[in-house]
């Protein structure tokens, strides 16, 4: 059987290892094994902090919603509810756009419901 040199395919695999890691502290963009446990940890907060960021939009929008419905009268659990019960379908990030942007258009919608 011949013989197999594996160094240029470790080297590759090391070389996409670290520059991933580039800009990282310390031995962790240089020492493979500290690079490759700081990936993994990086992907792992990457993930879950993409859930933490449509949770802050939604805060960000129910927030909007809720400063432009109290100057027009009505807090934000009232708004919501007549909106469900009235069965207009529009959802919180439209609302705050419409809010924000356009309030006339906001306002109608919150005349429309009370």
């Amino acid at each position: 059987m011949t013989r197999v040199k594996r160094g240029t395919i470790k080297n590759k695999r090391r070389r996409k290892i670290l520059s991933q890691t580039k800009g990282y502290r310390f031995g962790r963009s240089t020492k493979e094994a500290q690079a490759r446990e700081a990936i993994r940890h990086a992907g792992a907060h990457a993930f879950a902090h993409r859930k933490d960021k449509k949770a802050d939009k939604r805060a960000l929008w129910q927030t909007n919603i809720s400063a432009s419905a109290k100057a027009l009268g009505i807090s934000y659990s009232k708004l919501i509810g007549a909106l469900k019960k009235k069965d207009i379908l529009l959802d919180r990030k439209i609302l705050a756009d419409l809010a924000k942007n356009h309030p006339e258009v906001f306002a109608r919608i919150v005349k429309a419901v009370m």
